[in-house]
């Protein structure tokens, strides 16, 4: 996926974003794959099989976050393990994102494309993947539990409409814009 980027992509945006600084270009500097365990926790249940998928998901041990003080609505205590987390940068990163665009979203049942809503404003892309199941790296009749993954694509764009133009140049499939007409 880097060699696609500097190849096609810096050349596209380029091209669409009218910056002829390459250096100015929108690019891709960080992954964050983050699962919560809370659900674990109040269970009773151990969590390592949450670090073991993640690390087989994203190919890096990953951190466990403790919660930092104790929170009685949601039986939350100071130190317990509520997180497990994964930061991806360089070649990790080009590959998991590959993964992700090329096998992953074909494995989702009824996928029609990922939101144009998610991005948070300074061109960072949110999206979360109800089972984490849909990675090949995940055996179907392996898993006691399914869980949810939250992945975060961190950019250099400075607004939304860059960040998207840069994913979509990516391969990401985004969901088609409805046009809405009005007929008098």
């Amino acid at each position: 996926m880097k060699a696609t980027y500097t190849k096609e992509v810096i050349p596209k945006l380029q091209k669409e974003l009218g910056i002829k600084n390459l250096h100015a270009l929108p690019k891709i500097v960080s992954v964050h794959v983050n699962v919560g365990v809370g659900s674990y926790i109040t269970g009773g249940k151990d969590y390592k099989d949450v670090v073991q998928n993640v690390e087989a998901i994203t190919g890096q041990r990953p951190i466990v976050n403790k919660s930092r003080k104790s929170i009685s609505n949601f039986k939350l205590r100071e130190n317990v393990p509520n997180g497990v987390s994964v930061t991806l940068r360089g070649q990790r990163m080009y590959d998991f994102l590959n993964k992700l665009v090329n096998v992953v979203f074909p494995r989702i049942r009824d996928f029609r494309g990922i939101s144009r809503k998610s991005f948070d404003g300074r061109g960072n892309y949110s999206l979360g993947i109800k089972e984490h199941t849909v990675f090949p790296e995940i055996k179907g009749e392996d898993v006691s539990k399914i869980h949810g993954i939250q992945i975060t694509i961190k950019t250099t764009a400075t607004s939304n409409e860059h960040g998207l133009k840069l994913l979509e140049n990516l391969g990401f499939p985004f969901q088609k814009e409805v046009v809405k007409s009005t007929s008098a």
